[in-house]
């Protein structure tokens, strides 16, 4: 039978393994979660895969990485919300991105390109998560197709999601930038301070002020 007929990921939808019980009672269910509703990946193959990641914690205002290093741990956050941001020549801080619970947490070119970062990535909450090194994530690209499977479409909604944003700044006003930011990613404003949501939109905290006011009253 096709594992993928399974309708949930209970306790009773797991083989009567006693040894495979125990590896998935050690990790995480929402990991396996994450991998197996792609439908890219088995339900065993989830399992096997989740084995590999070990768990971290970072404390709220901690640093998953500092720019200057390299970007080596492919994070799956479970818990928390974090961001990422650089430094411009004036040195004050642009934020890059954010990250909400149930995605993946790395800094792409530093991370495949074996390069210095030039990113810091922040918990702004008390975070949890589960990662792989670069040579674990390597390792299971060359023997499971799946999670290589997985990490492809990883990646290609990565850029895609860096293209549209790229593509925002240009074409779109700053209000069109924040109604579509408020629209899709409401949890933003309930964790990132204001500061880092207008160097995110590419705006000042003064104008980000004003525009908040204008919806307010609409």
């Amino acid at each position: 039978m096709d594992d993928r007929n399974e309708n949930s990921l209970n306790h009773n939808s797991y083989p009567h393994n006693p040894v495979m019980l125990i590896c998935i009672s050690m990790h995480n269910q929402n990991l396996i979660q994450l991998f197996y509703s792609s439908n890219l990946v088995s339900l065993s193959k989830a399992e096997e895969i989740a084995t590999h990641f070990s768990h971290k914690t970072i404390p709220k205002n901690g640093f998953h990485l500092t720019e200057g290093n390299h970007s080596n741990e492919y994070l799956f956050l479970e818990k928390g919300f974090m961001r990422s941001f650089a430094h411009d020549t004036e040195g004050a801080e642009v934020t890059t991105n954010f990250y909400s619970e149930r995605q993946v947490v790395f800094e792409v070119s530093s991370f495949f390109n074996r390069t210095i970062s030039r990113e810091n990535i922040q918990a702004l909450t008390d975070c949890e998560g589960w990662y792989i090194t670069y040579e674990q994530l390597n390792m299971l690209f060359h023997s499971l197709p799946e999670f290589r499977d997985f990490g492809r479409s990883v990646l290609v909604k990565g850029f895609a999601a860096l293209k549209n944003r790229m593509l925002s700044l240009i074409t779109e006003t700053a209000e069109e930038r924040y109604a579509q930011l408020l629209k899709t990613a409401p949890e933003i404003f309930q964790h990132a301070p204001l500061k880092t949501i207008a160097s995110y939109l590419g705006i000042t905290d003064t104008s980000l002020s004003r525009i908040r006011k204008e919806f307010a009253k609409k």
